[in-house]
């Protein structure tokens, strides 16, 4: 059984998930991480002490069992973040243009694949009095133009989450909006909007952080409520300045 704490970060090679990697790495955690792109992730997480790759897409059978044998072999699990996700098609549709094709694909790798995953997962976690973060939006929340297919996917992560909260009490489960942030999806959002005023994903990791630290009740959070714990990564902040973070479009970690 591992000595330090580990985790599984889905979709850690780019934009917060990868922060989030980078943090927990540096707090001397063992992470394991995955990416549809395998040589984006091995790049990315390339010098970061403790991580453990294992390349997939999380709505790919065959890739989840290589993500429950890398946890079984560390015999504990004591955070489970949902980081990948999907934006759909983009430019973001009106709702009444999505196809059936669309839809499945957003809600199977929003909805489906964190639900299974967590529900395969869910023993360990319990037995390491473990913590589950599902990264949320506003978009969830909130009724926007365009974004109907992508926040009803969020909206039902949220659901599942705090349902997995309210079916054991003894898990520590958050559905967290991290706000607008300076990333590369963010951008294809919002194509030829200028989002430079957005804050950087590295950024926002002290005020998530505080969630396995504290452990607050369970429940659904935005990101600015919560206090921060620690600095910005240091690895992240480097030549942050101007930057747009590199995060892959609708990927599928």
């Amino acid at each position: 059984m591992a000595d330090n704490k580990v985790a599984l970060v889905t979709g850690g090679s780019s934009g917060l998930g990868l922060e989030l990697v980078r943090a927990l790495s540096g707090d001397g955690w063992h992470v394991i991480t995955d990416a549809r792109h395998a040589q984006q992730l091995y790049d990315a997480t390339r010098g970061l002490h403790g991580v453990e790759v294992v390349p997939g897409d999380v709505t790919d059978a065959a890739h989840k069992a290589s993500l429950l044998g890398a946890v079984r072999r560390q015999g504990r699990l004591d955070l489970l973040v949902h980081n990948a996700s999907t934006l759909g098609p983009t430019p973001l549709p009106a709702l009444g243009t999505v196809t059936v094709a669309d839809l499945q694909d957003v809600w199977r790798t929003n909805i489906g694949a964190p639900l299974i995953l967590t529900a395969d997962l869910l023993p360990t976690l319990l037995a390491s009095d473990g913590v589950l973060l599902s990264i949320s939006s506003d978009a969830a929340v909130e009724h926007y133009e365009g974004w109907g297919l992508y926040g009803a996917s969020k909206a039902g992560l949220d659901h599942i989450t705090l349902t997995f909260a309210a079916e054991n009490p003894a898990l520590h489960a958050y559905a967290v909006d991290p706000g607008d942030m300076r990333t590369a999806m963010h951008q294809a959002a919002f194509p030829g909007e200028d989002i430079s005023d957005r804050p950087l994903p590295q950024e926002v990791v002290p005020r998530l952080r505080s969630l396995w630290t504290t452990r607050p009740p369970s429940g659904r959070y935005r990101a600015t409520e919560l206090p921060a714990d620690g600095p910005a990564s240091a690895a992240g902040a480097a030549g942050a300045a101007g930057a747009v973070a590199d995060e892959t479009v609708g990927v599928r970690a």
